[in-house]
This record gives C-alpha cells, structure tokens and sequence, in this order.
C-alpha cells in the first residue's frame, strides 16, 4: 500500500469494522486521529523484537505478518499468524513477548502507547472491542491446538485455507459460503513452518485438494474454492466452524 493508497481517515479504512475502533464514536475516532501514524514494512522486515520495549500499540491494516518465538538452541517456531485488523502489542505491557516478522507487505495504523492507553481509560468503546478481540484470540489459539495435535495433514492444510478464506470474506463484508476466492498469503515454506509439516507434505496436500476439486490455483497463490462447506468438511469444521471469524 502506497502513501496514496493509504486511508484519509477512519471512514475510508478497510478494516474499520473489524479493528479496535470498530465501536467508536465520531469524536472518539477524531481522538485516535491526533495520535495515530501509518508505518510500512516490507516482506522479511521485523516489526517488533522479543524483549523490546513497544513504543506502539496498533493494527495491521494489510499484508500478514507472523508471531514467532525464539528456543534456546537457536530454533524458531512460529506460534500466530497476524492478518488485516489484527491487534498488535498489549496495553499495560511494557515489551514484546514475540517477535513480529512482516510475513508479506505490511502497512500498520499505529497508535502511540501511552495515549492510547489513556484513552481506553476514558473510552469503554475501545476497551470493549479489544476485550472480544483478546477473547477470539484466546479462542483461536485452543482451536489451533487441536488442528496441530488431533488433525491430519489434509485436515491441517483445508484448516489454514479456510481460515484465510473467512478472514478475506469478513473483511470485505461477505459470507462465507458457495464459491470463494482470496490470495494466498503465505508461501509453502511458512504453511509448513506454521502447521508443522514438512515443505513436501504441505505441497502434496495440496496437489492433492487441488485434485480433488476442493480448491482450485491459478499460479502459486490465487485460490477458488468452488464450495466453502466442503473446504470446511475437508478442514472437520462445520461452516460456521474454525478459529478466526
């Protein structure tokens, strides 16, 4: 997203009505106006390091960035993925607990720290919405517990697309149902990363869906999905199922 492309202000925002202003008022979005800034990153850059202190609170406006944690031997594992509305960084919380990778282009709407902890003081409609936002990230993260220990390797791709499928539907305030189609945001290499499955396995599963008729590609990252109840069936979900609304 370029400095043109950039929203003018709140109304014209693609997240708005899913972002932590979602529920806010004229005059409290013309708050949030007076500390807000937009920052860009490209696709490898890091946003945030474990351990940092977090001068900026704020959410991902486009792009998907990942959540990784750091082993003591070196390793990485990636533990979350961050998509469009996502919250980023934790009031009352001085550091990063994880590190925060620009998975692909990123454009951030960043609120300075201490202001926007002031204002949920004052504004229950900000503290509100970010309350249900931590409670659908709580639940998102029990539901990817059970795709990463009860799920097969079929299971866990259809699991990963249907959650990226509902995501770009919600945003851009559709149902997901019937046909659908979203670009892929993550390569090969980060699904096997994220779910745990070796690059082959992920491209295998694939092929296979794309067999099958569960999904269909056009190049490596632009997905149809001729029928989402059965991408859900495939993932053992119902429709309304899976971890990210």
């Amino acid at each position: 997203m370029t400095a043109p492309d950039l929203p003018r202000n709140c109304d014209d925002c693609p997240i708005r009505h899913r972002a932590v202003c979602a529920r806010c008022e004229t005059d409290e979005l013309a708050r949030l106006e007076e500390i807000k800034y937009y920052r860009s990153y490209e696709a490898g850059q890091t946003i945030v390091w474990s351990g940092d202190r977090m001068e900026f609170v704020g959410s991902v406006v486009k792009g998907v960035a990942s959540l990784t944690q750091a082993m003591e031997d070196g390793r990485t594992q990636m533990v979350g993925l961050l998509l469009p509305s996502d919250f980023v960084g934790r009031p009352g919380r001085e550091t990063a607990a994880y590190d925060v990778v620009a998975t692909t282009g990123v454009v951030m709407c960043c609120f300075r720290k201490k202001p926007f902890e002031d204002m949920m003081l004052r504004t229950p409609h900000i503290a509100q919405r970010l309350l249900e936002m931590t409670l659908d990230e709580l639940d998102a993260a029990r539901e990817w517990m059970l795709v990463l220990g009860r799920k097969t390797a079929r299971e866990k791709i259809a699991s990963l697309l249907s959650i990226i499928a509902r995501r770009d539907v919600t945003l851009n305030l559709g149902k997901a149902a019937g046909p659908m189609e979203f670009d892929l945001p993550l390569t090969r290499e980060a699904m096997a990363d994220y779910l745990g499955l070796t690059l082959e396995t992920v491209s295998r599963q694939i092929n296979a869906l794309k067999r099958d008729g569960v999904i269909d590609l056009t190049g490596k990252r632009h997905v149809t999905v001729p029928d989402f109840d059965r991408l859900a069936e495939e993932a053992g979900d119902d429709s309304d199922g899976g971890m990210l609304s």
